[in-house]
């Protein structure tokens, strides 16, 4: 068996160079596209920090609190590639990834002996400011982790509750169902919050060999624009 992360990632490093995400933040400006291969390093450095720093290992539960961007995609991918689980919106975790604001949740979210790791999500890699003690800044401490990993072979359940099995057909039977294939370039602007959030606009885009556009408060005007500017070929939301 293999974890989800080098599932859905190892077909699409034939193509190293191709475009995987580009995001978009109509409120800020921001626009961050990765390639296949920098997604797969952010991937591996976000796995060697939660397995090296935090324990995180196949069985493992983290809760993702975070929105849909890029950095967030890094992150379900490297949790998958230590072979545990991401959780939407349950407790019991052992780690809890999370914006500054969603901190009470993030406690909430994990047992008493886990850990809180924050997110400033900023472009430039900017720390969160005044962080409680022992909360662990993502920004900060994935800086020190390699962008190589060993992935784990034996995973856990992959997402809420689903196996990696399950996962990859359930994205699998999406990607068909869309019409998605290795030249779509999907835009969306949706949420993440659930497991079937996550593999409709997620990973059918990617198990397809396509690539996605993903715009956070998206200004109309814009994203009519940017339909040809970034080539869109369908919309998932």
């Amino acid at each position: 068996m293999t974890n989800l992360g080098s599932a859905v990632l190892d077909p699409l490093l034939a193509l190293p160079s191709a475009p995987r995400i580009t995001y978009y933040d109509d409120a800020t400006g921001e626009r961050i596209e990765l390639s296949t291969v920098t997604l797969a390093n952010w991937a591996a450095k976000t796995g060697n920090l939660l397995r090296d720093e935090l324990g995180v290992g196949a069985g493992s539960r983290v809760a993702v609190l975070l929105p849909a961007h890029w950095q967030t995609l890094g992150v379900m991918l490297g949790i998958w590639f230590v072979g545990a689980e991401v959780v939407l919106g349950a407790d019991d975790c052992d780690v809890a990834c999370c914006t500054v604001d969603r901190l009470d949740e993030a406690d909430a979210a994990v047992a008493p002996t886990g850990e809180v790791v924050a997110f400033s999500l900023d472009a430039f890699g900017r720390p969160v400011d005044d962080l409680p003690f022992a909360i662990t800044d993502y920004a900060t401490s994935v800086r020190a982790h390699g962008d190589q990993i060993v992935p784990e072979r034996q995973p856990g359940p992959a997402l809420d509750g689903r196996s990696v099995d399950e996962v990859l057909s359930a994205a699998t039977a999406s990607a068909t169902a869309r019409g998605l294939s290795a030249a779509s370039r999907a835009l969306s602007s949706s949420r993440w919050d659930t497991a079937e959030a996550v593999v409709d606009r997620v990973l059918a885009v990617l198990v397809s060999g396509g690539s996605l556009v993903q715009v956070a408060h998206p200004d109309a005007e814009s994203q009519t624009r940017r339909r040809d500017a970034e080539k869109v070929t369908v919309e998932l939301d």
